[in-house]
């Protein structure tokens, strides 16, 4: 649980030594160290451990040796020199979108604002238009920055905050005397951002398990212990409540815990109607405890099928069970294989045979080797040239693989006009092709919209790529006209990427189930640049659970020949469609 603490600190080294005009290649080094290492899905105190951080891409022995110092005593004396040197104020200004250092520091140094407060009475009084390089347009944008701040205040992506769930389940199970222990709550729902974790458990010696619970070692406060609930403070900045239920009302605590509360609301309603009491201690009629020590007695209370957690939002959940046609959900265990990794070919960590080798101990067949393409030069787009090479590469694995396959894939990056950076002669030579767009993230709605649509018809195109591009917490999504994208990639048969990468999980699962209803697939890649990233694939399984997906709405419950079929026959059918 170390990653977090130390990707943050290099993060703020980054933001610091950009306010301060460094060198931006060493900037960039901190701000890829810092992504790498969030990425990671093992502990960067192992890899230390083993002598092993130099194999993290982008960590080199400098840097290595700074990730040891923060292990060893909490912090870096660069960044504590660098705090020194720069307003903290400043360091808040860059967390808005679009606020870089130059404009921040101008607006400290000559306005005088030192919070987040003072900045956005300032925009409204329009004081930053008067400010030599700024305008009308910049602090509309600003105000849009800061609105985007408040909302994500106390929030953190799902593919953060449900490792460190797992991880201190697993640690009570093995350390205290538990019988039933499950996650509650939103992370039960996995929503794709998650405010605090909630655990339930049953106990004997509840006592003991709550003395387990406040000394496990990613406590960092205390803030109430009790016989039947605690709370502590994570060293994330995230809350945990620890709650003993009785055996006789666990189902019904759980199905209340976990939510959402419009849901619950729902489901009491339901209750009353039949003179029933449903809460968190069970299923009751006038005094008397009926029910409630299974999660789906609490729904046969009032004649439904049980619901899966993934869907208690109440967006018509309710009912879809009363009409017995709730979806039946694409199972983790139905999807064979990742859509979307990158490899040495471009800006990957891993060479083809690494992937496969780590895709075969997730028990996946297939794997999309998507790198980019030759426009991107900062993510090592493949040239022309490399191409071939890396299409006979995996050729040759595919001829001598029993097990894994590999599918001979690209991103394309979507231009600013809409056309593609490599000529059809070479898209038609790719397996799979994926279509993105990383720039030009601030033309409007229709330009945008424009891009992604001829994308679409061009025969050779599969998949759009993380469709809106926001990624969690930083970047909101660029603006696109959905339901038009979503009608367009129902006629060209396109399927839309969930991309499961936990700062992206983009098509978010309101747009997923658009995408469903309309008879558009779903396809879901992890993006993964290095090989432990393919650990994410279940959190974009999620979404599409979310998005009421079943196994028939997503290409990645085909097996490899079956895929590699579709993918054939949608390219065939849309050439068709152009002659």
């Amino acid at each position: 649980m170390k990653n977090q603490e130390v990707a943050e600190i290099f993060r703020q080294v980054a933001a610091l030594l950009e306010i301060k005009g460094d060198n931006p290649y060493r900037i960039r080094a901190y701000q890829r160290a810092a992504q790498n290492i969030e990425a990671l899905t093992v502990e960067v105190e192992e890899l230390a451990a083993k002598g092993k951080l130099e194999r993290i891409p982008g960590i080199g022995k400098d840097l290595a040796q700074k990730i040891k110092e923060i292990l060893e005593t909490g912090t870096l004396s660069l960044y504590e020199e660098l705090k020194q040197e720069v307003p903290p104020e400043l360091l808040k200004f860059l967390e808005i979108p679009g606020m870089g250092p130059k404009k921040a520091k101008i607006i400290y140094e000559t306005l005088g604002i030192k919070s987040l407060e003072e900045l956005e009475k300032a925009c409204l009084e329009h004081k930053l238009s008067r400010l030599p390089g700024f305008g009308p347009k910049t602090e509309q944008n600003i105000l849009k920055g800061l609105k985007f701040l408040q909302q994500k205040v106390g929030r953190l992506p799902l593919g953060l905050v449900l490792p460190w769930a797992e991880e201190i389940v697993a640690l009570l199970k093995a350390q205290s005397p538990l019988e039933r222990i499950d996650i509650a709550g939103s992370l039960r729902r996995r929503r794709e951002t998650v405010k605090d974790i909630d655990i339930l458990i049953t106990s004997k010696k509840p006592l003991k398990v709550m003395d387990t619970f406040v000394g496990l070692p990613m406590v960092e406060e205390v803030l109430v212990k009790g016989e039947t609930k605690t709370s502590v403070r994570l060293r994330q900045g995230i809350n945990v409540d620890l709650r003993v239920v009785d055996p006789q009302c666990y189902g019904a605590a759980l199905a209340y815990f976990t939510g959402s509360k419009a849901h619950n609301i729902r489901i009491r309603e339901l209750g009353v109607q039949r003179g029933l009491k449903i809460n968190e201690y069970g299923i009751f009629r006038g005094q008397e405890r009926i029910g409630g020590k299974e999660e789906d007695e609490v729904f046969a209370a009032v004649g439904l099928p049980w619901i899966p957690p993934e869907l208690r939002e109440d967006r018509g959940e309710i009912e879809a069970a009363q009409a017995g046609k709730l979806p039946h959900l694409v199972a983790y265990e139905e999807v064979k294989g990742d859509a979307h990794v990158h490899s040495k070919f471009s800006d990957g960590a891993a060479s083809i045979e690494e992937i496969a080798s780590y895709a075969q101990s997730l028990g996946l067949k297939w794997v999309g080797i998507c790198d980019h393409s030759q426009g991107l030069k900062v993510a090592g787009g493949l040239p022309k040239e490399k191409v071939w090479e890396k299409r006979e590469a995996i050729r040759s694995f595919n001829k001598r693989s029993r097990g894994v396959k590999l599918l001979f894939g690209t991103e394309v990056d979507i231009l600013a006009d809409g056309s593609l950076d490599y000529p059809d002669e070479i898209l038609k030579e790719f397996d799979l092709v994926i279509a993105a767009i990383h720039s030009g993230f601030k033309q409007d709605e229709g330009t945008l919209t424009r891009r992604i649509i001829r994308a679409m018809k061009n025969p050779y195109v599969h998949v759009i790529a993380h469709p809106t591009g926001r990624l969690l917490g930083e970047r909101e999504p660029y603006p696109l006209d959905m339901e038009e994208i979503i009608r367009v990639a129902k006629e060209t048969k396109t399927a839309l990427e969930i991309n499961a990468y936990f700062k992206r999980l983009d098509l978010n699962d309101i747009h997923v189930r658009a995408a469903k209803e309309a008879g558009v697939k779903l396809c879901i890649g992890t993006d993964a640049h290095l090989v432990d990233q393919m650990h994410y694939l279940p959190l974009g399984i999620a979404v599409a659970r979310r998005g009421w997906c079943e196994k028939k709405d997503v290409l990645n419950t085909l097996d490899y020949k079956g895929l590699k079929k579709h993918l054939q026959e949608i390219t065939s059918w849309k050439l068709k469609q152009k002659a």
